[in-house]
C-alpha cells in the first residue's frame, strides 16, 4: 500500500491505495465522489473525464499515485460557490443536453477543458474536441448546442444533423 495526497476540488485530502489503483478508483471508491463514472474500462468513453492540474484526462488512465501532489477537479467541484449550476453545467440544462446523464460528467468536463482552451469554439472544433466521448443517447446535437450556449455564441444557426 501508498499513500497518495492530492487536492480535490479544493480540499486536501490522502488515502492508502494499491499501486494499481486508478485515480477513478481513488475517487469512487476512496473519497465517495461518484458523479466520475466508470463507462468502458478502456479509456474508449470519456465518462471519467476530471481535471487533473487543469488538463482533462480520462481517470481511468491515470494511477492514483501519479496525482499526487496535484489538483484535481470532478464534476462535483464545477458547481459555483454557491451550489448553484456554472455557466456549461446550466446550459446542458438549458438546450438539453443530456438524457440519461451517464456521459454528462465527462462531457462537462471535456466542455470546460475545450472553452478554457478555445473560448469561441466553431461547431466543428467542438464535435472534433468531443470525439474521445461517447454519448449512446443524445445524438450529440443538444450537446454541442450547449457548449457553443456556453461559450456565449448564438445556438439558432446550429443545424440538426
Amino acid at each position: 500500500m501508498t499513500k497518495v495526497s492530492m487536492t480535490v476540488n479544493g480540499k486536501s485530502v490522502s488515502g492508502e491505495v494499491e499501486g494499481r489503483t486508478l485515480l477513478v478508483q481513488f475517487l469512487r471508491e476512496n473519497l465517495r465522489l461518484t458523479g466520475t463514472h466508470v463507462g468502458c474500462d478502456t479509456s474508449q468513453c470519456g465518462a471519467c473525464v476530471v481535471h487533473v492540474d487543469g488538463e482533462a484526462v480520462k481517470a481511468c488512465t491515470m494511477f492514483a499515485g501519479e496525482a499526487e501532489g496535484a489538483q484535481v477537479t470532478t464534476i462535483e467541484g464545477m458547481a459555483n460557490a454557491d451550489g448553484s449550476l456554472n455557466t456549461i453545467q446550466q446550459a446542458f440544462q438549458d438546450h438539453h443536453g443530456l438524457q440519461c446523464g451517464f456521459c454528462t460528467p465527462g462531457m462537462v468536463m471535456s466542455a470546460a477543458a475545450l472553452l478554457k482552451e478555445n473560448p469561441q469554439p466553431s461547431e466543428a472544433e467542438v464535435r472534433d474536441y468531443l470525439e474521445g466521448n461517447i454519448c449512446r443517447c443524445t445524438g450529440y446535437h443538444n450537446i454541442v448546442k450547449a457548449i457553443m450556449a456556453a461559450s456565449g455564441q448564438d445556438v439558432g444557426k446550429i443545424a440538426a444533423e
